[in-house]
């Protein structure tokens, strides 16, 4: 513990609402700075709500390290994690000013962003993206040729089944052959397990230590990043009237997330600990711990000056893929869908 002293932090359990119109999303986007729903608390700390892509799993684990551990009151925040519906709902409590931050996957932001709603990235931390096709070892998939004839669960909505054709046919497979059957995102690793299904679309580091540790059973996967498809993954991102009216929370905020991603992937064991301690929800601490391991394999911290830094190289790539493979209708300009100044001092 930072100076001896574990310092306490709120942990929201409210879960999110979907379903919002994009016009009542525009009309929020007029709203201004100060009007956002945070304060400060009496110790004089920023009131501040993140709401996650999904219910608390391994990946999140930082967050709930750096209110352990003090790194996020350092910055003068108050932090309080709420779990969310999917990403697309995400960006879209983001954008009707509900939450201050969001954390959700790039392309259902870039989506968001495209028809309208007043958002931007402050930072994607998976730098290589979790999408993936997950099935049981028995089913001897080693390639996406051999999904032909299969059934694979997915949702729709959700980045991976508006990415799964493209990446089909960039492996040199019809979508036609492989049947997608549509399953709501909490209906899918019950559709695998009951054997309704072949395999399922989904986030690798998340469902597959999920369905083994129901199971006992071996998972392997695709993800899509191995089989040419390298998408930007999961990230903060923040409404345009935060960002300009209130730099500096920004700027707190993404440094402290920055800091407890790097801090839980050198200590993963007290990460895990922290979140148990600290997250209503959350998995056994055995799939916790294998969720985020496999987590911090995909921050590229080999590469990446210190997690959430990203290049306009890697935003241009995954916007460009969208564009010319998927039904995403927006420009390939980085800085239309990314503010990128909050990691040049990370």
């Amino acid at each position: 513990m930072r100076g001896g002293t574990m310092r306490s932090g709120k942990i929201g359990m409210s879960l999110v609402v979907t379903g919002v119109a994009l016009a009542t999303v525009a009309a929020c986007g007029q709203t201004g700075a100060g009007d956002s729903p945070g304060g400060q608390n009496a110790d004089g700390l920023s009131e501040v709500t993140l709401t996650l892509n999904w219910v608390p799993y391994g990946e999140h684990a930082p967050f709930y390290y750096g209110v352990e551990q003090g790194i996020f009151e350092d910055e003068g925040i108050d932090l309080t994690i709420q779990p969310g519906n999917g990403s697309g709902s995400t960006v879209q409590q983001v954008a009707q000013r509900n939450t201050e931050f969001g954390w959700a996957d790039t392309p259902p932001l870039a989506n968001g962003i495209s028809s309208g709603m007043p958002v931007r990235s402050v930072g994607v931390f998976l730098q290589t993206g979790p999408s993936s096709v997950e099935f049981f070892d028995d089913q001897g998939i080693a390639e996406p040729a051999d999904l032909v004839g299969k059934t694979v669960a997915g949702t729709p909505g959700d980045a991976m089944y508006g990415t799964f054709p493209a990446w089909l046919e960039l492996n040199g497979v019809d979508p036609a052959d492989v049947t997608v059957v549509n399953v709501d995102a909490a209906g899918k690793i019950a559709a695998l397990i009951e054997g309704r299904v072949d395999a399922i679309q989904g986030f690798h580091h998340d469902q597959a230590p999920t369905i083994e540790n129901q199971t006992g059973k071996e998972v392997s996967a695709l993800p899509f990043s191995d089989f040419g498809m390298n998408l930007l993954g999961t990230g903060l991102l923040a409404h345009e009237a935060t960002i300009e009216g209130d730099p500096e929370l920004v700027q707190a905020m993404v440094r402290a997330t920055s800091e407890s991603f790097l801090a839980a992937s050198e200590d993963p064991e007290a990460a895990v600990a922290a979140m148990a301690a600290g997250a209503e929800q959350a998995p056994d601490e055995s799939v916790l711990a294998a969720q985020l391991e496999a987590t911090i394999g995909l921050l590229n911290l080999e590469e990446a000056p210190a997690p959430g830094v990203n290049t306009e190289q890697q935003w241009t790539g995954t916007l460009t893929f969208l564009a010319e493979n998927t039904e995403f209708e927006g420009e390939a300009t980085p800085d239309a869908y990314w503010d990128g100044t909050f990691g040049e001092d990370l």
